[in-house]
């Protein structure tokens, strides 16, 4: 994928490295307390006193207001694991790896670019998300997230959560690689919020509230695989500004075919539950992506009529 040298989004939020952002400071956030593992409040042995932690935060407090935040000081005394690295100049804290950034950014533009245009063709204005970067843990309007949720987005703020580790466990651990494979889990969340700005997400959110387990775990495939389509429509118009490399739609295909419900509980535990499905087989979400990539339409990706 032939990205570098594009626009990039300005819609970026980046919480990494941000101590309120979770991580391994000792504050949590919702109003409780993360406390590092081995550690915990009770407990025979090895706890900390209700008198401990009290002294503690009014200690936070006094240094905070001589200008000295403890939780920078905690987070930055690491370098390993946390993906940063201290800035001389701005004396805050920038990703190490700027090249993920300024590719998350790219691909979130092109994402842009795509559905302002189909809206406006529609005689309506796309408003834009935001795309959140965390590392380890961060809050959204929506609940807590960590770097076990994987990517979501978000219908109550408005916004994609991603932590970036996410496309190496894709490598790694599905076997899904290449920037292609990467952008289209952008791209698939960026569905998601087509999909709000529709009316299809609200409707759902709210039918699923009556619906038996069963039955929203059907619906929320059918969800999910008009994302894959959204995103293959999206694909479709990369391809046309002539972005998209040899292979490139092969590693979105492969990427689709491995995080499949079948595929995945085969993967971990040997046998697949059908009626647990939630996003779709491996199969299905490869043709629903194609399917959009192949049409370029909207009209194409209506997962809620007939057979999926």
């Amino acid at each position: 994928m032939e990205w570098k040298g594009r626009r990039q989004s300005d819609n970026i939020e980046d919480r990494r490295g941000d101590p309120s952002g979770g991580g391994n400071s000792p504050f949590g956030r919702g109003g409780g307390f993360s406390f590092p593992s081995g550690g915990g409040v009770g407990r025979r042995g090895g706890g900390l006193s209700i008198g401990t932690i009290i002294f503690l935060v009014v200690i936070y407090f006094i240094f905070k207001s001589m200008g000295i935040d403890l939780l920078q000081v905690i987070d930055g005394g690491s370098t390993g694991g946390g993906g940063y690295e201290q800035s001389e100049q701005s004396g805050g804290q920038t990703p190490a790896n700027d090249e993920m950034t300024a590719f998350v950014r790219t691909v979130l533009a092109e994402t842009e670019d795509t559905w302002n245009g189909i809206f406006q063709s529609r005689g309506a204005s796309y408003e834009e998300p935001k795309l959140v970067l965390f590392s380890r843990q961060t809050q959204s309007a929506c609940g807590f997230a960590s770097a076990a949720t994987g990517p979501f987005y978000c219908p109550s703020d408005h916004k994609v959560y991603l932590d970036t580790a996410f496309f190496q466990q894709l490598s790694s651990q599905f076997g899904a690689s290449g920037d292609f494979a990467e952008a289209y889990v952008v791209a698939h969340e960026v569905g998601h919020h087509v999909q709000n700005l529709l009316g299809i997400l609200p409707k759902f959110n709210e039918a699923r509230q009556r619906m038996s387990e069963a039955d929203a775990n059907k619906m929320s495939v059918r969800v999910e695989l008009q994302a894959d389509c959204f995103a293959g429509i999206w694909g479709k118009f990369t391809q046309q500004k002539g972005i998209l490399e040899a292979g490139d739609l092969e590693e979105a295909l492969n990427a689709a075919q491995k995080i499949g419900d079948d595929t995945l509980q085969k993967r971990t535990q040997g046998y697949v539950v059908p009626e647990s499905f939630n996003h779709g087989t491996s199969e299905q979400r490869v043709r629903w992506f194609k399917r959009g990539f192949d049409s370029g339409q909207l009209s194409a990706c209506d997962t809620f009529s007939g057979p999926v």
